[in-house]
């Protein structure tokens, strides 16, 4: 029985309720989640945090992708700290936006040139913009039900949004070449760009890779269009390669979008281009307050540098591989179908014919319990913090929530 308790947390919640819509300021993705999930946190290290009311959990969301590295992670703390001791936002940027263009460029191989943002749906913002200012031509062409950040030509809520937010966007289906080809010839030579994401990795919905003559293609009708293939690296950076995924598929993007791991956790996205977009992005006027704050700059660079340096990529898959393997075994035990989808380090976990996800908010929900955080119907994410000890326990979860699981049939 679960000696968990979240006493402060329901006070904040009553709290938030007063002075915030919904009481957590549209956060769909916590708002929808079963009553004994946590919503407010305390404090965070490694792979582990603490609830308002210090309960501990082992993560796996890592602030939605963004803790790559482990919370707290010393060598980026270091570096952001000796950063802020001297200066964070100012009236210009500090040496360090120069210093991290140079190293994206470096290091992601489509890359002639980079430049920041906060977030990832502002480098897709950007995206949409540099394409269009290419050659001038207005059509984008978007995956049907692909998610690409909260901006109104993007967002899955209607609720506030106009037929004119999402006009001179046409829709396909990702991963099919018949309605790509389609797309084109209904934007009658007028497709300014496509927007890609690596692999389909939507909530509620198994995900998968493309195949390569698929994306191959995006590349070819771009070149044949004259238009920019742009590949979304927001949610995927860094987590499932070192490059862009597609590059390693052969298929070089005109743009490449990145936020999240960037930094590990610090607020920064970026978007890399080559040089046929560099006349474009003279042109566009597109700021912000804190886009050139120095703070996530130096805490980007330190762990760009344990990105190149470092085996943390290799951890990470050894850790996830145990991870699937050992869930694998046990829902074969426990007659449980389970599709594991995705790469091992972004793993989406559905039971078969559970639409509405009932089955997994159940299994998740005793998880909870006994202080494991996964989530019932978004992909997840292992951090290069996940140990061995920590997937061991995981498993030893897991396999008590599939037990108590099969007690409701």
């Amino acid at each position: 029985m679960s000696n968990r308790k979240l006493v402060k947390h329901d006070e904040l919640k009553d709290r938030a309720q007063m002075v915030i819509p919904g009481g957590m300021y549209g956060h769909l993705n916590s708002a929808s989640l079963p009553s004994n999930y946590p919503q407010f946190f305390k404090k965070a290290s490694g792979c582990r945090m603490w609830d308002v009311d210090d309960n501990e959990y082992i993560d796996y969301m890592c602030g939605y992708g963004a803790n790559l590295l482990g919370y707290n992670h010393c060598e980026v703390e270091a570096a952001a700290l000796g950063q802020k001791m001297m200066a964070d936002t100012l009236t210009g940027p500090t040496e360090l936006i120069v210093s991290l263009a140079e190293k994206l460029v470096s290091m992601i191989s489509h890359a002639d040139w980079a430049m920041f943002s906060k977030n990832g749906a502002d480098g897709n913002n950007i995206a949409m913009m540099l394409a269009r200012a290419y050659k001038g031509k207005k059509t984008i062409l978007v995956a049907r039900g692909a998610y690409h950040g909260s901006a109104n030509w993007n967002t899955p809520v209607l609720v506030g949004i106009t037929k004119e937010d999402r006009a001179n966007i046409i829709y396909f289906e990702y991963n099919d070449p018949q309605s790509l080809h389609d797309a084109f010839a209904q934007a009658n030579g007028d497709v300014a760009g496509i927007f890609a994401t690596p692999f389909r990795h939507e909530t509620f919905e198994d995900q998968f890779f493309p195949d390569v003559e698929y994306a191959k293609l995006a590349r070819q009708l771009c070149d044949e269009h004259d238009a920019i293939l742009i590949v979304d690296e927001v949610r995927t950076g860094f987590r499932v390669a070192r490059d862009t995924l597609w590059s390693q598929m052969g298929v070089q993007p005109d743009i490449s979008t990145w936020g999240k791991a960037l930094s590990n956790g610090y607020p920064i996205s970026a978007l890399c281009a080559n040089n046929k977009l560099r006349d474009a992005a003279t042109k566009i006027f597109v700021t912000g307050t804190y886009w050139f704050s120095a703070v996530p700059m130096a805490a980007a660079l330190a762990t760009l540098n344990i990105i190149e340096n470092t085996s943390y990529l290799e951890h990470i898959y050894a850790m996830a591989t145990m991870l699937r393997e050992g869930i694998t075994k046990q829902a074969e035990q426990y007659d449980f179908e389970l599709h594991q989808t995705g790469p091992v380090a972004m793993p989406q976990m559905l039971f078969a014919n559970d639409p509405k996800a009932q089955l997994g908010f159940k299994w998740t929900s005793e998880l909870i319990e006994q202080g494991v955080y996964f989530h019932p119907y978004h992909n997840m994410f292992i951090s290069a913090a996940h140990k061995k000890s920590d997937i061991e326990a995981t498993l030893y979860a897991t396999e008590q929530a599939f037990i108590k699981l099969a007690c409701y049939r």
